[in-house]
């Protein structure tokens, strides 16, 4: 495929996903879809114009899928309510956590069992599956700060955590591939890669965040005339954090969103403190009671201006991996223990992990049967999969993880993505809720 067709490929999709938005508001489906579909339409599968090979290009794609995701999680976090309750957090918290060691189990046991892999192939493929990814599931996703839907919330701040606490069962799959030290009997692994890296990215992201919040309104305050460049700070913030993180063996994709949710809520809880807002009423946010909005937020806040320029990368990457994603399937790449494990994984493994670390919260069984269902895989997936292959991952092996792994998203693109707009319709108007 010459490079004046894929110009005139993408140009032609990015002008047609610019003059039919108002469309897909409408349609029951999902802009992914669309450019899915193409991608096999020109791909291998169909017409066989071009064909990418993720293994081949595991290198660059490794890159592609590392900074797309970090673009995401940073929007993600920046968007949480403010202020922060661990009430409201706790289900999300569960979801990340308890919900991701049954996920990674039940996938390692069916790819031990059923498909025949080792072990640590198992663990490593339960890791690559199990995050719900932020970059793919926008429709059921939190839509803007202030945004206090619990459902929306609650999926969209579990995919900001669980992309950082899938990575220490990452480790622990290369670890049994022997492509990772895991220490005497784990201990390295549960020191090393579970408890400091988790704290560490956290701790890092916090500090980060806030000390730009802090400086943002210092600068503003000693010289109001002056402009900042807020699109440069958002995206410096990201650089600086992940970089931070993984010289020091930190999980880089935990403390780029808790960044954004540092700088978040530090931003808004000064300006409402300047602007005297009024108290608020248990379970309300600040953006409810006074929404932080206007021209005073337009110029006394980084991350709400940075978010837009964000989200519009985020759209572009979203178009550029999926079409990617379309173009490396052949057809003989549906065979049926991808198809059989894509199943195993939307109709057992993301029920059973959900109820599992729901139970004992107050999530009504609604909202725990939507997120249940709403659990997308796609970038994040690719990525993980990606950064095993660069840490020596065998070929046989990575050819058979990738076939694998592309099939689960292509899966969850179309059934995710045919289902969530009647679903939440129907939630909507049940609950007299708008879905703004």
């Amino acid at each position: 495929m010459t490079n004046a067709l894929w110009f005139l490929l993408v140009g032609g999709l990015l002008l047609t996903r610019g003059l039919t938005a108002s469309l897909f508001k409408n349609l029951p489906v999902t802009p992914a879809m669309v450019y899915l579909a193409v991608g096999l339409l020109v791909g291998p599968t169909v017409l066989n114009f071009f064909h990418f090979n993720p293994l081949k290009e595991s290198a660059l794609l490794e890159v592609l899928t590392e900074v797309v995701v970090l673009i995401s999680l940073f929007s993600a976090g920046v968007k949480m309510p403010v202020p922060l309750s661990l009430a409201r957090w706790r289900a999300p918290i569960m979801l990340a956590t308890v919900s991701m060691v049954a996920s990674v189990g039940l996938i390692a046991a069916f790819a031990y069992l059923v498909l025949g892999l080792p072990l640590g192939a198992g663990i490593l493929l339960g890791a690559i599956l199990s995050p719900t990814d932020p970059v793919l599931a926008t429709d059921v996703q939190t839509r803007h700060p202030g945004d206090s839907d619990h459902l929306r919330f609650t999926l969209t701040c579990e995919a900001g955590m669980n992309d950082g606490s899938a990575f220490p069962f990452v480790m622990l799959g290369l670890g049994l591939l022997g492509l990772h030290d895991l220490g005497d009997s784990g201990l390295r692994w549960v020191l090393v890669d579970v408890l400091w890296a988790t704290a560490a990215g956290i701790a890092i992201g916090v500090a980060a965040g806030v000390a730009l919040a802090r400086w943002g309104r210092k600068l503003r305050r000693l010289a109001p005339n002056e402009t900042l460049l807020n699109d440069f700070l958002g995206l410096g913030l990201i650089g600086v954090v992940y970089g931070l993180s993984v010289m020091v063996d930190a999980w880089g994709f935990l403390a780029v969103f808790f960044a954004a949710v540092a700088l978040r809520q530090t931003e808004v809880r000064h300006l409402v403190a300047e602007r005297q807002g009024p108290a608020l009423a248990p379970g309300d946010t600040i953006e409810a009671v006074m929404p932080v909005t206007g021209p005073i937020s337009a110029t006394a806040t980084i991350s709400e201006q940075s978010l837009v320029f964000k989200e519009h990368l985020e759209r572009l990457s979203e178009l550029m991996l999926v079409l990617l994603i379309g173009g490396s399937l052949f057809l003989d790449s549906w065979s049926w223990r991808a198809v059989a494990l894509a199943l195993f994984v939307f109709a057992v493994v993301r029920p059973v992990s959900v109820m599992t670390g729901l139970l004992g919260t107050s999530t009504s069984w609604t909202i725990r049967g939507l997120i249940g269902w709403f659990g997308v895989r796609g970038i994040g997936s690719l990525y993980y999969l990606m950064f095993a292959i660069q840490h020596g991952l065998p070929e046989d092996l990575a050819l058979e993880l990738m076939q694998l792994t592309l099939i689960v998203v292509t899966l969850s693109i179309f059934v995710h993505g045919t289902s969530v707009k009647p679903l939440l319709d129907r939630f909507w108007r049940t609950n007299k809720k708008s879905p703004d």
